[in-house]
């Protein structure tokens, strides 16, 4: 039992000593890992505050960088306004130097005026005095002649009003004469251009070649086909368009007649749609018909607008720009109304420009000078007038409105751009091989032309050249001297405008040639 106590009391007592020394070793191991994190916490310490006291002077250098950067700008930028005011002021100072310069000048002629008004209020005194003068002399001449003539001032003027009526009334007889001869002529000439506008405008009896299309087909088989049983497809596509097809021995071709060209191109183009599709039937034929019309409609609103873009004429209302394509389907004396409007445009730029005016706005009133032609109505008023309305209602300038009215003189010109519409007018239309004239027609006047000349005195021979707008005239060296060629020349010219009609105007030339021919033998 003791024994076994002692066994119990030596452990637990080990067990003790060892617990110390344990607990001994363990507080060592404590103290140096306390001792390295206070080491450690020491050296980061001291890294942070390099690190901060790096990071603080790179802060600092960059701030200083900054403020210079700044300050350079600032006081560039005060250089450069310095710059300005010191230029300003040196401009400010020359406009001073300049304007007191004007002040003298102002000043000199303001003394120069003073000056030449005294010599004038001299010389108005004078010629005051002088007239006094020849009031006195004339009083008393006066007087003189009504002792001589024994007639008074008032007999005398009587008698002269007498005669000087007597003289004006046979002057103004003479005039009357010559204004009703030339109202006569004026009167004949407005007089057939009514007519011929009338019958342009109106839908029966035009030249054949203005009437007429030419469809060419591939065979003659194909005739029975547009035909159709007893003529119903013919019938039906006359119906649908308007003209009239007429399929005769002509091989080869049918020809479409009709006064609108218009319906005479929607006919030719669905017939050629009809022979190329081969269904050719009243139903097939109204079906093709109206689909052509709407494509005609568009290709003329295109035509319309792809003119307007070539001239550059901007900002026209829908509908005249329609019409304007309409213009490709017209023609007047055989001359493309289109063709006729864009070289009138570009001849009322060019004039406008050469004398200072607006050129868009003459240009556009060259291109809608005829757009009363195109009007799809039948109406009684001129075209002239019928486009100044149609200008007035789509809201045009009232310069283009005019000039549109005025280029026919059907009213009175307001504005400088009428006149140059009326020539441009007049050189597109009568310009060598603008229109079409009956070849008959075209050699009588020319014969005509040679007559009138020939029968002056002293002519032996004429010739009516470049296509009748110039008159060489040939005449006997022996009878003629150069005063009366010139003379004889005048009066050639006045008579052809009294007595012909004709485009444009006549150069006469009058050649007085003296030839001396010797034979030697």
């Amino acid at each position: 039992m003791g024994i076994t106590l002692y066994i119990i009391i030596a452990g637990v007592v080990g067990l003790a000593l060892g617990a110390l020394m344990v607990g001994f070793f363990m507080k060592k191991d404590n103290l140096k890992i306390e001792q390295e994190a206070q080491e450690k916490a020491k050296s980061l310490l001291r890294e942070a505050e390099l690190t901060a006291e790096s990071v603080k002077k790179d802060k600092i250098l960059e701030a200083k960088e900054k403020y210079l950067k700044l300050k350079a700008d600032f006081e560039e930028e005060v250089n450069k306004k310095k710059n300005i005011l010191i230029t300003n002021e040196g401009k400010l100072k020359q406009r001073e130097q300049i304007l007191s310069k004007e002040m003298e000048q102002i000043k000199r002629k303001e003394a120069e005026l003073d000056s030449k008004k005294e010599n004038l209020s001299a010389q108005l005194h004078s010629v005051q005095v002088k007239k006094e003068e020849l009031d006195r002399v004339t009083n008393q001449r006066i007087s003189d002649l009504e002792k001589v003539a024994l007639l008074t001032k008032e007999e005398a003027r009587d008698q002269l009003v007498v005669m000087l009526k007597d003289e004006a009334h046979t002057k103004a007889s003479s005039h009357i004469k010559d204004i009703l001869d030339q109202a006569k002529l004026s009167a004949t000439k407005q007089a057939k251009k009514i007519v011929l506008d009338t019958i342009q405008r109106t839908a029966t009896e035009h030249a054949i070649e203005n009437c007429v299309s030419i469809f060419n087909i591939e065979s003659d088989d194909i005739k029975g086909k547009i035909i159709g049983r007893e003529g119903r497809n013919i019938r039906a596509l006359e119906s649908a368009t308007g003209v009239e097809i007429v399929v005769d021995d002509t091989p080869e071709a049918i020809i479409i007649s009709g006064f609108d060209p218009v319906r005479r191109e929607i006919a030719r183009l669905s017939l050629h749609r009809l022979v190329q599709d081969g269904r050719i039937h009243p139903a097939r034929i109204e079906e093709v018909v109206a689909k052509t019309e709407k494509n005609i409609e568009e290709e003329i609103v295109e035509i319309g607008e792809r003119t307007c873009i070539d001239l550059g004429v901007h900002g026209l209302h829908p509908e005249l720009i329609r019409m304007v394509g309409r213009m490709r389907f017209r023609s007047s004396y055989g001359q493309n109304l289109l063709q006729h409007s864009r070289e009138v445009a570009k001849l009322c730029a060019t004039m406008a420009a050469e004398m200072g005016l607006n050129a868009k706005l003459a240009k556009r009133a060259g291109l809608l000078h005829d757009i009363g032609k195109v009007y799809p109505e039948e109406a009684e008023l001129p075209h002239a007038i019928l486009g100044m309305e149609l200008a007035k209602k789509y809201k045009e300038n009232p310069e283009v409105c005019n000039a549109i009215g005025a280029h026919h003189d059907e009213i009175e010109m307001t504005s400088m751009i009428s006149p140059i519409v009326q020539a441009s007018d007049a050189i597109s239309g009568s310009r060598p091989g603008a229109r079409r004239e009956i070849m008959d027609s075209y050699i009588k006047r020319l014969k005509d032309l040679e007559d009138l000349a020939l029968s002056f005195d002293g002519v032996n021979k004429c010739f009516a050249m470049q296509a009748g707008r110039e008159l060489r005239v040939l005449v006997d060296a022996e009878n003629v001297d150069d005063t009366t060629a010139g003379k004889l020349s005048f009066d050639i010219s006045q008579k052809i405008e009294k007595e012909m009609q004709y485009p444009g105007q006549i150069k006469v030339t009058v050649i007085r040639e003296m030839r001396a021919v010797n034979y030697a033998k």
